[in-house]
């Protein structure tokens, strides 16, 4: 496990650096600027001297090999840097915003997982039947909505018609706040965990190792809890990663429609503004959760499946 772990650190460092030059590079080379946008809106007009100075002030008229070597090595002792729009270190501005994204991506992966997998088991166990049928279908619808279009649908039913739940905003960051989003942001995950989960059973079902338990004599609900349940979760583990990893990225719209406030909808909030140093620590954010929970999963191979353990 000790390996699994070192591994998977010493891939982490350079795919970290290669995100901070990508991000870094591309907000570089885009036209415009955060103090040329001050002037686009029409309605405020700032002296070109005082703009010169805050050029100079915020670091933009060094080169640009300068300004990246700055950047990586203030990136390396935490320091992302200081925001254009509040002259907020970026450090503190995704403290306060990353409690509230890890709850909405905590809550929206909780049940995806709870419904999808029991959704999946229970199809595959009854293949052709009406559940499974049921399934099916409702995770393909699943797959085929928009989180966008959903979530307006969650507000017009349960917030304006029945008016269970309020209709956006964190509140006191309470259940009834989380429940909307959670569940239009856990939507996608939850149909593609159900279409894997019951594949990932019904390939185990069909094993010989399950045949041969079969003919043993061991009772169905032993074989189940056994044999294909431990099995089946290798695969399901995988999509688990995945799509926990890439649901903070996902959030994004969820959390622009919801009025949610957490790192997704400060990072959309500072490319309007052209906020980079806030823009390039958000995106860092996401990258560095994604990699995290792959390195969690890459761990509980080793924990479920102790072939993993003598590779």
């Amino acid at each position: 496990m000790l390996i699994v772990l070192g591994r998977r650190l010493a891939n982490v460092i350079p795919t970290l650096l290669a995100v901070v030059a990508l991000v870094f590079l591309l907000f570089s080379v885009l036209p415009g600027s955060f103090i040329s946008g001050m002037n686009e809106d029409g309605r405020s007009t700032i002296d070109p001297a005082v703009m010169e100075r805050m050029r100079k002030e915020m670091g933009l008229d060094d080169p640009l090999v300068e300004r990246f070597a700055k950047y990586v090595a203030a990136t390396a002792t935490g320091d992302l840097g200081i925001s254009f729009r509040t002259r907020e270190p970026v450090t503190k501005m995704l403290a306060v915003r990353i409690w509230p994204s890890l709850k909405l991506v905590l809550a929206a992966m909780t049940f995806a997982i709870l419904v999808g997998v029991t959704l999946g088991f229970l199809a595959a166990l009854k293949p052709g039947s009406l559940i499974d049928t049921a399934a099916m279908v409702g995770a393909i619808s699943g797959l085929s909505l928009s989180q966008f279009w959903f979530g307006l649908m969650l507000m017009y039913l349960f917030a304006l018609k029945l008016q269970w739940l309020p209709s956006f905003g964190y509140g006191d960051g309470g259940l009834r706040n989380l429940i909307l989003p959670a569940i239009a942001l856990g939507v996608g995950p939850m149909a593609l965990l159900a279409r894997t989960t019951r594949a990932a059973v019904l390939d185990v079902l069909n094993a010989d190792f399950v045949r041969t338990a079969r003919s043993k004599g061991m009772s169905e609900r032993r074989v189940v809890e056994w044999h294909v349940l431990r099995n089946a979760l290798v695969l399901v583990i995988t999509i688990v990663g995945l799509q926990f990893g890439s649901l903070m990225g996902q959030a994004v719209v969820v959390e622009k429609l919801f009025a949610w406030p957490g790192v997704g909808s400060l990072m959309v909030d500072s490319v309007f503004q052209r906020d980079m140093p806030t823009v390039q620590g958000c995106i860092l954010m996401i990258v560095l959760f994604f990699l995290v929970i792959n390195t969690l999963v890459d761990i509980a191979y080793v924990v479920i499946d102790p072939r993993i353990r003598y590779r």
